[in-house]
């Protein structure tokens, strides 16, 4: 059995076994772990609970062992979740701030209107990653995919930093995604590869990389390769594209008197 003593001292490290244990009960144990100077909990045995790390605000770090179900970390604003394994829909909703890191694919919608915040995702990802990702003051999300994306990446993105890299693809092979950048207005989408002019959306423009896309992307796919164990400078021996936001408001058109 996996200890869930949350007493020990602040330096220890806090298990918790999630098998049996329902959504509400498995995120009462781990706010209780965080909130007494814990610097890093393990949960195992982890099913489709919900909603894991959401709204926690201390810099604790949290390894999952198994499938979190949708939401994890939504509204987080400080930790550092780490899933060994896949993760489901809905990863990183609204953060704040704090990291997370995904050992296998991800669902649809992640990072959906995040707004600080980093998360790496070794392999795919499903339908609308990234949609209306935002900058606020100084915070800038980024999400940063290894392999492929299914439709609407990046839509409605308003900020922050969307990284598809496409390590799974053949040479020569475009990534698959339709509807790219649909109705962007902010932010950047950086694309390892490349696709075809029917596959963006009309809103959205492409260009070479200049110095400050080159700083972004080595700071990145650096912070990638470490967490996945790949070489940084093999990712970037590689031609990218920008894909960039052509108007502020494309739709405002259809609203303003």
């Amino acid at each position: 059995m996996v200890q869930t003593n949350t007493k020990r001292k602040s330096n220890s490290v806090v298990k918790i076994d999630a098998l049996g244990l329902l959504t509400r009960e498995l995120n009462l144990r781990l706010r209780e772990a965080s909130s007494n100077g814990t610097q890093r909990i393990e949960i195992h045995n982890v099913y489709g609970q919900r909603y894991i790390g959401t709204d926690l605000n201390t810099r604790v770090e949290i390894e999952i062992f198994g499938t979190p179900g949708n939401d994890l970390g939504a509204f987080m604003d400080g930790p550092k979740i780490i899933v060994r394994g896949n993760a489901q829909d809905g990863c990183g909703n609204t953060m704040n701030d704090g990291e997370i890191v995904v050992h296998g694919h991800a669902g649809d919608v992640i990072g959906l209107s995040a707004r600080g915040g980093k998360i790496f995702v070794r392999e795919s990802v499903g339908y609308r990653a990234g949609i209306h990702m935002k900058e606020y003051e100084d915070k800038k999300p980024v999400l940063v995919i290894g392999d492929t994306a299914q439709d609407f990446l990046g839509e409605y993105m308003a900020g922050g930093i969307l990284i598809l890299l496409g390590l799974n693809l053949k040479p020569g092979e475009n990534h698959k995604a339709n509807y790219i950048g649909t109705g962007m207005h902010g932010g950047v989408i950086y694309l390892r590869g490349s696709v075809n002019d029917y596959q963006l959306g009309k809103e959205i423009g492409v260009s070479e990389l200049d110095e400050t896309d080159l700083l972004n992307l080595e700071q990145y796919v650096a912070e990638f390769a470490a967490h996945f164990n790949y070489k940084a400078g093999d990712i970037l021996n590689h031609k990218f594209i920008k894909l960039f936001p052509l108007y502020l408001r494309p739709y405002g058109r259809l609203y303003a008197y």
